[in-house]
């Protein structure tokens, strides 16, 4: 079990617009901006429903390969985000549909964010 996760992005502006579309539709809002006299000026903030537990910081950006997957509460939650996404600067990398080899009520949408790191929404419930 995680408490939060974060990485460093290559420009957080251009992140900070994905992010702030891509997750708005699953409930997970940019809830706090880390003030930049506490991180030497550098940008950072963090998402979630009731505290911050996805982080983004404009500092060390990550190399790679990344993904991280976003629970959603329904399969129309997983489309509004693949559109949201998409029209936020993100790469299609999967479109929203069923993948019965993770699961058989596994029903995901992929994108890749402008970092080219593989973002997920997924819903885990029968329809």
């Amino acid at each position: 079990m995680f408490d939060h996760v974060g990485f460093g992005v290559a420009d957080f502006q251009r992140s900070a617009v994905f992010y702030d579309a891509a997750l708005n539709p699953l409930g997970i809002r940019r809830l706090y901006v880390v003030p930049k006299e506490f991180t030497g000026g550098v940008d950072a903030a963090g998402y979630g429903v009731t505290r911050p537990m996805f982080w983004i910081s404009e500092q060390d950006a990550t190399q790679g390969k990344l993904h991280v997957a976003f629970a959603a509460e329904t399969r129309a939650q997983v489309d509004a985000f693949y559109e949201a996404a998409l029209k936020s600067g993100g790469k299609d990398n999967g479109p929203p549909g069923l993948r019965p080899h993770y699961d058989k009520d596994y029903y995901g949408a992929f994108v890749l964010d402008p970092d080219g790191f593989n973002v997920e929404a997924v819903c885990r419930a029968p329809e």
